[in-house]
């Protein structure tokens, strides 16, 4: 696999970390990626995502014991973890901090393709107005293993969306307020009726 990559977020995957940072605005969120490398243009599809944490974002305990669990999971369904996505505390934090460094590297010793994605919240704000089909996220791939590069500005690395009217999707949901279904797994290690797979989210 060359050194530009290419990675493919389905509807689903992508709206469902973004829901769960509008249900916690005030706080730092996270969450894994899952997905596999497809087909002979190497390009990583992102079928699914698991959000994390909202309140013990950089506990290790926590954050081992999920990956645990959702590597188990989805190993079953042939998926592995293939990334990370970070949501900042503040509204005008741009940055990768420490805590989304630390574990995108921890991913990249397994998945040495990962990618770190972090929400956009002014893409995100202005959504509704200019309708733009691209992801309200910025890609951050690996370029060295002390660095994480973002990409796409120089026609690198990209993030797209598998279906094209997936904002339109999002902003029916955004509405009608359906972040405040959305679990993870900080909810579920408060209540383990609480499922952090959210089978039931987009029926």
């Amino acid at each position: 696999m060359g050194g530009d990559l290419r990675f493919e977020i389905s509807q689903n995957a992508y709206i469902k970390l973004i829901l769960h940072a509008l249900k916690h605005r005030t706080s730092a969120v996270n969450g894994l990626l899952l997905g596999r490398i497809s087909g002979p243009t190497d390009v990583i599809e992102i079928a699914d995502s698991v959000p994390l944490f909202h309140s013990s974002i950089g506990l290790l305990p926590q954050l081992e014991i999920s990956l645990l669990l959702i590597e188990e999971y989805y190993a079953a369904k042939g998926l592995n973890i293939v990334g990370y996505f970070h949501a900042n505390e503040r509204f005008d934090d741009y940055e990768v901090g420490g805590v989304a460094k630390n574990i995108g590297d921890h991913i990249s010793r397994f998945f040495p393709h990962a990618a770190l994605l972090l929400l956009d919240h002014r893409k995100l704000e202005a959504l509704p107005k200019r309708k733009d089909r691209s992801p309200v996220m910025e890609l951050y791939t690996r370029e060295t293993p002390k660095n994480w590069k973002l990409a796409g500005s120089d026609g690198s690395s990209q993030l797209t969306i598998k279906e094209p009217l997936a904002n339109m999707v999002l902003l029916d949901y955004i509405s009608s307020e359906k972040w405040q279904d959305v679990v993870d797994f900080d909810d579920h290690l408060d209540d383990i009726s609480k499922d952090w797979l959210n089978p039931d989210l987009f029926k």
